[in-house]
């Protein structure tokens, strides 16, 4: 019975122990606006700026194929009178196949694999991905816990300024762009004295 106690005694203690070791740690959470993270990236703003012309065109493209198909339907209707019936048959075939037409274009433009989704995900998503990059660097530097989007569906009730790490993250960026940025004009001028010399 005394070995019993004993060995719950231990238990409770080191369990005690544990605990109160564990929770002197302290979580460490920070959280970004990745909305104004991306505003102020400037390959982000060219890419959505390229990415909305697109779609603009897309989308016009795809009004002008609407137009041309209600004038096509208005013809018929003004012609039907004077068509024979195998004519009229004909006519609303090419309607209908024209309606198709446009229906697979603009799958073809903004369906779940159209050309949208994908210009999307080679423009943006290596900006994205650099982001995050960053973002998990912070994060193993100032030793976070948890990082949270702040822009994103995840409801942030409070947050102090001084867990917002986006200015860090913005600053990252520019000085990684900005590494870049001098190392192609370091390798533009070797190019260009390289074939000056040829």
């Amino acid at each position: 019975m005394n070995l019993i106690k004993i060995k719950t005694f231990f238990i409770v203690f080191i369990s005690f122990i544990s605990i109160s070791t564990f929770a002197q740690k302290g979580t460490r959470v920070g959280y970004i606006d990745m909305n104004i993270i991306l505003k102020n990236i400037d390959e982000y703003n060219k890419a959505s700026t390229l990415l909305d012309k697109n779609i603009e065109k897309w989308k016009k493209e795809i009004e002008l194929k609407k137009i041309q198909l209600n004038q096509y339907e208005e013809q018929l209707n003004t012609e039907r009178i004077l068509l024979t019936p195998e004519l009229i048959n004909d006519r609303e075939l090419e309607i209908k196949d024209f309606a198709s037409e446009i229906i697979n274009l603009q799958e073809k433009r903004f369906g779940p694999k159209g050309d949208m989704i994908i210009q999307r995900s080679k423009l943006i998503q290596p900006v994205q991905d650099q982001v995050l990059s960053v973002i998990k660097q912070i994060a193993e530097e100032k030793k976070y816990d948890f990082i949270f989007d702040r822009s994103s569906s995840l409801t942030m009730l409070y947050s102090a300024k001084i867990y917002d790490i986006s200015e860090l993250v913005i600053k990252r960026i520019n000085r990684q762009q900005r590494i870049q940025n001098r190392k192609d004009q370091i390798e533009k001028l070797k190019n260009k004295t390289s074939s000056s010399k040829n």
